[in-house]
């Protein structure tokens, strides 16, 4: 009816998928056509490109993984020279530095750190390493420089200890300045010490006057044999023995002949064969020379 003709909609409006021919020089391609209706039909395009991001994901995950650490590639090190605790720990990665090192190390290497040795044989425990920058070439130089003025320090402080020992008193006086009056207050009396004018006094002046010159003898080993010879008189004689006979007879505290008196008196003392001291001094000369001291003698000698 043709009233209600007009209220039709054309069918091809219903249609969302034709085909379309298109010539090709004589052959027909057909192609589908999707004709999307809505917005919402965009969608579905966009799907792929998330598909393709999440897909890519996997991909990174081996980047964050962290590849064990590699234990450390020697047990041990041998020193060689120029090297110290310090540029060790730098070359072998040390964890803790050279503080760790000589720690695990310390029965080997000393008291000192700072002393290490050419040839000696370090322990690096196993896991103690760690990659670490290798150190600069400035940083080498001025390790080198720490360890040859420590070494040197060392040698100085050996050195003066040696000579403090060859040079200090036997009696443990105090060196330095400190010890340069007591030194010139020492020599001082040597010059003007006083003795008693009896027995004791002539020993022991003749000690001190032995000590000078290096003769050995003992404050006994003479006393002992004094009172032997003569009893302790200065003048006494011996006019009946065989150097008497000889005419050479043995004088004073020792009972010493005039020959063998001229050939062990002892410079700085009197010339005087019974002057006590002269006396004393030149028999323990003699008898050093021939008993190796006045300590051995216990009968004529």
């Amino acid at each position: 009816m043709p009233a209600h003709g007009k209220h039709r909609r054309p069918r091809r409006n219903h249609v969302s998928r034709g085909l379309a021919l298109v010539g090709t020089g004589g052959a027909a391609l057909s192609l589908p056509l999707i004709a999307p209706a809505t917005a919402g039909a965009a969608t579905p395009a966009a799907a792929p490109e998330i598909a393709a991001k999440t897909f890519t994901a996997p991909a990174a995950a081996p980047v964050a993984a962290k590849a064990p650490a590699a234990p450390a590639a020697a047990r041990t090190y041998t020193v060689v020279s120029g090297d110290s605790l310090s540029l060790i720990a730098h070359k072998k990665g040390i964890q803790g530095g050279w503080k760790s090192l000589y720690r695990a190390n310390q029965s080997a290497v000393g008291d000192n750190p700072s002393l290490i040795h050419p040839g000696l044989e370090l322990t690096i425990h196993r896991g103690s390493a760690e990659a670490a920058p290798a150190p600069t070439e400035k940083q080498e130089k001025t390790e080198r420089k720490t360890t040859a003025k420590a070494k040197k320090s060392a040698t100085d402080d050996r050195a003066s200890r040696s000579e403090r020992r060859a040079t200090a008193p036997a009696s443990g006086a105090p060196t330095g300045a400190s010890a340069a009056a007591p030194a010139a207050a020492a020599a001082a009396p040597a010059a003007v010490a006083q003795y008693a004018d009896n027995l004791d006094g002539w020993i022991r002046q003749s000690l001190d006057i032995m000590a000078q010159h290096g003769i050995p003898g003992s404050y006994e080993g003479i006393h002992r044999n004094i009172m032997r010879e003569s009893s302790g008189n200065p003048l006494a004689i011996n006019n009946w023995d065989i150097n008497a006979v000889n005419g050479t007879p043995s004088k004073g505290l020792l009972q010493v002949i005039q020959p063998t008196f001229d050939r062990y008196h002892v410079p700085g003392t009197s010339t005087d064969l019974y002057d006590p001291v002269a006396n004393i001094t030149a028999a323990c000369n003699y008898a050093a020379d021939r008993y190796g001291s006045i300590d051995n003698v216990y009968g004529a000698y």
